[in-house]
């Protein structure tokens, strides 16, 4: 089983606090440390949060966002064996052409270490105040992914689609691997049919009110109508029992139902993260692997 810690960016948003938890989460044997993503955030907003019983994100709109590739930037230069990802950046935000360079350099500086988690995003407003359609961002996001991945593949590299347009073009430096690894986040059945057409893996919020499960049967479905094989695509959950009294028998539940990561809230070792990282990597990560 893989360990992962979320949040890393909102809880420590500054560049010693990056270098501190990631050196930490490192030392504690987790895999993988989150960051998550919004450009802005409204001062109102009539959206619905799709991760929380009341439909109000939790933390302030004042609150520090760092964006989550600089921020990962001081996070990698801390460490040598733990992987980065967003956890998700919002796709149809971003210029793809100069996302794919910014993470196709942190995946070539790192040593491999970037792990692309994506998702279409819910906030209508911040998409209103970025300029960018909130129709059409699940087709958006679809061909942006195509369009990184051919700028990661081959110099020369072309893509004509209906929000993407270049012809011949270099980007580099590649990632070591040939490509990121996509994650696809989300709670709906669009997002684990994305998942099983185009991810490595599907990532279902932690803060999610249903029941995940169900999506991972659609990721399996969507994955062998696409000619794929479902197995070659990550499940990862959220795993609120490995916080509990029985964290390995919590743990073990997670892999017997398919799941080859789980993802922890930062917040759960607040305060004192030094000494309850290391006590549950010593605890629960050291007996499961």
């Amino acid at each position: 089983m893989k360990f992962a810690l979320h949040f890393g960016n909102i809880n420590f948003p500054d560049a010693a606090g990056a270098a501190r938890v990631a050196r930490l989460a490192e030392q504690a044997g987790f895999d993988t440390l989150l960051a998550i993503d919004h450009v802005v955030l409204p001062q109102r907003y009539d959206s619905v949060y799709p991760y929380s019983a009341d439909g109000r994100m939790p933390a302030a709109n004042t609150a520090a966002y760092p964006d989550p590739l600089i921020w990962m930037a001081f996070a990698l230069a801390a460490t040598t064996r733990l992987k980065l990802m967003t956890g998700v950046i919002i796709l149809p935000q971003r210029e793809p052409l100069v996302l794919a360079k910014q993470v196709a350099t942190l995946d070539s500086m790192s040593g491999g270490r970037v792990e692309l988690g994506i998702g279409v995003g819910w906030l209508r407003e911040e998409f209103a105040a970025l300029g960018v359609p909130f129709e059409k961002r699940g087709k958006r996001a679809d061909e942006y992914l195509a369009a990184m991945r051919a700028l990661w593949a081959s110099d020369g590299a072309s893509h004509a689609g209906e929000f993407v347009n270049f012809q011949g073009v270099n980007s580099n430096p590649k990632p070591v691997r040939g490509s990121v690894p996509i994650i696809i986040g989300g709670h709906s059945e669009a997002a684990a049919r994305r998942a099983g057409r185009l991810g490595q893996g599907f990532f279902p919020s932690i803060g999610s009110q249903n029941d995940v499960f169900p999506l991972f049967d659609t990721v399996a479905r969507a994955a062998e109508a696409a000619g794929r094989d479902p197995a070659d695509i990550e499940r990862i959950t959220g795993c609120p029992g490995a916080l509990g009294p029985d964290p390995l028998a919590a743990v073990a539940e997670r892999a017997a139902r398919g799941v080859g990561r789980v993802v922890l809230p930062m917040t759960a070792f607040l305060p004192n993260i030094e000494e309850k990282l290391a006590e549950f990597g010593e605890r629960v990560i050291a007996p499961s692997r």
